[in-house]
């Protein structure tokens, strides 16, 4: 994902709402995790903007997220859970654009979309 322009408000609501007692790379991933658990209105549909290495969707695809992978799955990444080709997958939420959400579920995702593009990890 290209960087995009610092955005102040979603700067304030990441370090002010979600990883202001996260200390470390571990508990940044858990408070990402617990945030996006809490924001997340499952189901909802998706749509795959990109094709990733890690992931069988290729860019235009559209699935539902039931709900967030394991979370010990999350821990270098946010992954969240479909069914793909009778299977249960976990894929990555970086790589999915909300269809038709909540104000509550879009911004969640927008906020981890943002916080990738600006180059921040765990």
């Amino acid at each position: 994902m290209a960087k995009v322009r610092r955005n102040h408000d979603r700067e304030s609501r990441i370090h002010e709402e979600i990883i202001v007692d996260a200390y470390g790379p571990e508990e940044q991933a858990m408070s990402w995790y617990y945030h996006l658990e809490d924001k997340l209105q499952f189901p909802f549909r998706a749509q795959s903007v990109a094709s990733v290495p890690t992931s069988p969707l290729r860019k235009g695809d559209t699935i539902e997220i039931r709900k967030m992978a394991p979370e010990d799955s999350c821990s270098i990444d946010m992954l969240v859970m479909t069914r793909w080709q009778n299977r249960n997958i976990a894929v990555p939420l970086s790589q999915l654009k909300a269809i038709d959400a909540d104000e509550s579920t879009t911004q969640a995702i927008e906020d981890w979309h943002y916080w990738i593009a600006q180059g921040y990890c765990f």
